[in-house]
């Protein structure tokens, strides 16, 4: 049997073996419980070391970041205070030069101000001489306008029209040899219509014409008692202007003497009439000169247009000679080929008629040929066959 010694007194023990594994059992159950309260308190010592240690080491990471805070905020504080003083000074420095810029600006104010006094008074001196001289000016228009109006009443209507065209002839005619050297501008004596303008104008560069324009000039008496209307005329001058091939149509006009659109120089009525301007006398010239240089800058693009007509118009040419001579020729083969058909019909007919002849002349050959075999095979026995008269009569003659 197992003996066991008590650890207290030393006293030896006789056990059973079921009483040994009972003490053992007790045994190994209070030194496990014991190992397991040693482990539990050396992991809470463990622990209880670690959380200090945590503790510890936040602390001082805390500490640390506080310290590094309070330094970047140290050196925040000295580079505003920097930045203050440079702001500060930049402050100063604009203040100074804004002064500066203000007292140059007050400089040329007073400069412009005085420059303005001085300018006003030489505006008055030339507003007071422009009006001395309007006025003179407006003295003798007006001389001039009554002795024209003096001189209009002592004409008669178509007086007064030869006058404005002789005007406007003898302005161009001025003028022609030094601004348009190369300009046609004659009267429009052409009536075949029916109707005729004034004046044509054209211009030619190098021989191609570039700018044409129909002139008509109207005026009436102030006494005439129905007053005419500028628009009375654009219908008729419009279809002079087609009808000699003209670009402008212009109206020349002193009518409606009080109609502010017109008394304004040069008035575009294309509105109404393609191409189509009216203007008093005075604008005579400038009206030409306006459309004349206008038109310069399209002479080449006219004189490449023309070319190309030129050589339309050759080609058209031989066309149209090529079309006539196909028809001649097709007009010339129909009449032969209907010829050529009446003689091949003349001969068709001839052959049938022929062909008729020559059947009837075969008809007339057998007809001779039996008569022949018939004749050769005739005998006084045949003729005498069936006629005893005439037998009786050549037997009567053999035997004499």
């Amino acid at each position: 049997m197992p003996e066991i010694k008590c650890p207290n007194c030393g006293k030896t023990f006789t056990v059973d073996e079921s009483g040994y594994a009972a003490i053992v059992a007790q045994v190994r159950d209070g030194e496990f419980h014991k190992s397991i309260d040693e482990r539990l308190k050396q992991f809470e010592k463990e622990k209880a070391n670690e959380l200090k240690l945590a503790e510890t080491t936040a602390k001082m990471e805390k500490e640390q970041s506080e310290a590094h805070l309070k330094q970047q905020i140290e050196q925040l504080k000295a580079k505003l205070d920097s930045n203050e003083k440079d702001i500060a000074i930049a402050v100063n420095k604009a203040m100074q030069q804004s002064s500066e810029v203000l007292a140059e600006k007050d400089k040329k104010i007073m400069e412009l101000q005085n420059s303005l006094n001085n300018s006003e008074k030489d505006k008055l001196l030339t507003e007071e001489s422009l009006k001395n001289q309007f006025a003179a000016t407006i003295k003798e228009k007006d001389a001039e306008i009554a002795f024209y109006k003096d001189m209009k009443t002592k004409m008669s209507t178509k007086m007064v029209g030869e006058s404005l065209e002789q005007h406007c002839d003898v302005e161009f005619n001025r003028l022609r040899q030094t601004a348009f050297p190369n300009a046609y501008f004659e009267k429009d004596n052409d009536a075949k219509t029916g109707s005729k303008g004034d004046f044509i104008f054209r211009d030619y560069v190098d021989g191609t014409e570039y700018i044409s324009i129909m002139f008509e000039m109207k005026n009436e008496m102030d006494t005439t008692a129905t007053k005419h209307k500028n628009e009375d005329f654009f219908k008729e001058l419009d279809k002079d202007r087609r009808e000699k091939g003209c670009e402008y149509a212009v109206l020349v006009s002193l009518l409606e003497a009080d109609n502010e659109l017109y008394n304004g120089g040069i008035v575009d009525v294309s509105h109404k009439y393609d191409k189509m301007y009216v203007v008093r006398p005075q604008c005579f010239i400038p009206i030409i000169t306006l459309l004349r240089n206008a038109a310069l800058n399209s002479v080449q693009y006219k004189r490449q247009i023309a070319e190309y007509k030129q050589t339309n118009i050759d080609v058209s040419n031989f066309e149209k000679e090529m079309n006539e001579f196909k028809e001649k020729f097709g007009r010339n083969y129909a009449l032969a080929s209907d010829k050529f058909k009446k003689a091949i019909d003349e001969i068709d007919k001839t052959i049938d008629h022929l062909q008729k002849t020559k059947e009837a002349l075969l008809g007339s050959e057998n007809n001779l040929r039996l008569a022949n075999d018939k004749a050769q095979d005739l005998s006084i026995k045949r003729l005498t066959k069936n006629n005893p008269t005439m037998t009786k009569a050549f037997e009567d003659l053999k035997e004499e």
